[in-house]
């Protein structure tokens, strides 16, 4: 302000010794005064001039350079241009903030959804899009209830209770491929609502699995807990001759044997999906396990039927697999015994180990049993389904053996196929790939295993 006064009276001051200096003597007063007055004038004027271009400056709202000299008028430009920067520098940074906060939303596993507070969607990133099938060019500032009309969701928002979760089917959930989402509501700032959902369609099917395998084996123990407490009772109680006793002793045996074959079962599932994938460097002999399975074969026919099958034996000489012998001997074994148990006596069952066309192999099991059912193919790799429950419990299957026989597959980097035919048979196939697979140099191709047996 000081300055400012100080230009204003050296204004006015040179204005009127101009004036002195050239009016005549007679005059000078009254020159001199009016010159006074013009200089202020004319420094009214440029000042004004000045304060106008800085006002003009900041309506248009421009960051580009403004020359209004020193004073007033220059040091308050200053002044604003200074903060103008500095404001629009944090303005900047918190738009890159903002967009850097909304970018990790959008990369979040979880759909996100910022709702008004009169729940009106204000954004939502593409997993919440995908979750409720929103269009973000359609359903902004829509309702959310308008749009998501699940009762157990609208009763949730009404109860305004949003300490617990509540879950609701996805926008593609159907009875063939089920989807469930968990939805929480949080409060924050001036009524809003963060809504976060979360597929948890694998976490629902995994609890499935899991209480239906609780169930399961729960049942499969008790009954023949049940037949061996029923004999056991009966053997304390009654007085038996020796044939009954040794008849309720044979049967008791038998009850024990299942229970036996089926923790056995148990223990190989968990034992195959917690330990190791096996490894790719030690050998596998298909000449001894198909022996092995040859023996096994044998010895179940005669055990479980009358009158043995007509089975066949044929494999590739010299090949070998990477992987544990344990864990293929035990899947071989189980499609042979599978084959076995469901395919009436005399009839054919072809065992085969044969060598591609790539480098690879697939062992197959073919027999001429009952068939199976198209509808029932996709399921029966799942634990402890069954076509028909009391035939395989007559024959003394578990229902685990197929998921064993899928566990083993996979960990060798194998795939079973499953192809069957009501009334003509089934095929089991276990194909192996090339890099799984080698073969020897010499020797014959093929080579039958005498152990067919009538």
């Amino acid at each position: 302000m000081f300055w400012r006064l100080v230009t204003l009276v050296l204004c006015q001051a040179s204005a009127a010794g101009v004036g002195w200096y050239l009016a005549p003597v007679a005059e000078e007063w009254q020159v001199t005064l009016a010159m006074t007055l013009a200089g202020g004038y004319i420094w009214f004027v440029v000042d004004s001039v000045r304060g106008l271009r800085l006002l003009r400056w900041l309506r248009a709202g421009s960051l580009t350079d403004l020359s209004l000299g020193n004073g007033l008028w220059g040091e308050a430009y200053d002044r604003m241009r200074r903060s103008l920067r500095a404001s629009s520098r944090l303005t900047v940074e918190s738009e890159g903030r903002l967009k850097d906060f909304l970018a990790a939303l959008q990369a979040s596993p979880n759909g996100v959804v910022l709702l008004d507070s009169d729940t009106r969607i204000e954004w939502f990133n593409q997993t919440a899009a995908d979750h409720f099938g929103f269009d973000v060019r359609r359903d902004l500032l829509q309702h959310f209830g308008n749009l998501v009309r699940d009762p157990g969701f609208t009763a949730y928002l009404g109860a305004r209770d949003f300490l617990h979760d509540v879950t609701m089917p996805g926008r593609e959930n159907s009875t063939a491929k089920p989807v469930t989402l968990s939805v929480n509501l949080h409060p924050y700032g001036d009524g809003r609502l963060l809504l976060l959902s979360r597929d948890i369609t694998a976490v629902e099917q995994a609890e499935a699995m899991r209480r239906d395998f609780v169930a399961n084996v729960s049942h499969e123990i008790r009954t023949p807990l049940t037949v061996l407490a029923g004999f056991v009772e009966t053997l304390q109680t009654l007085p038996l001759d020796d044939q009954e006793r040794q008849r309720y002793l044979g049967l008791m045996s038998q009850q024990a044997q299942r229970m036996q074959t089926l923790v056995s079962d148990l223990l190989t599932l968990s034992r195959l999906e917690g330990s190791p994938l096996p490894s790719t460097h030690e050998w596998v002999s298909c000449d001894v396990l198909m022996q092995q399975c040859a023996q096994d074969a044998h010895d179940l026919s005669h055990v479980l039927w009358t009158q043995s099958h007509d089975l066949h034996f044929e494999h590739s000489e010299g090949c070998e697999i990477a992987g544990s012998v344990v864990e293929l001997h035990s899947a071989m074994s189980n499609l042979i015994g599978n084959a076995i148990r469901y395919t009436p006596s005399q009839r054919r069952i072809d065992v085969e180990f044969k060598r591609l066309p790539d480098g690879g192999a697939v062992f197959f099991v073919r027999d001429q049993g009952h068939g199976i059912a198209q509808e029932h193919l996709p399921r029966l790799t799942e634990r402890f389904y069954r076509v028909d429950r009391s035939r395989s419990r007559d024959t003394g299957g578990t229902g685990l053996g197929l998921a064993i026989v899928k566990h083993v597959a996979q960990r060798h980097g194998a795939e079973l196929t499953i192809d069957s035919t009501p009334g003509k048979g089934s095929t089991f196939s276990v194909t192996f790939p090339s890099h799984r697979v080698r073969y020897a140099m010499d020797g014959p191709m093929n080579r039958a295993v005498p152990t067919t047996s009538a």
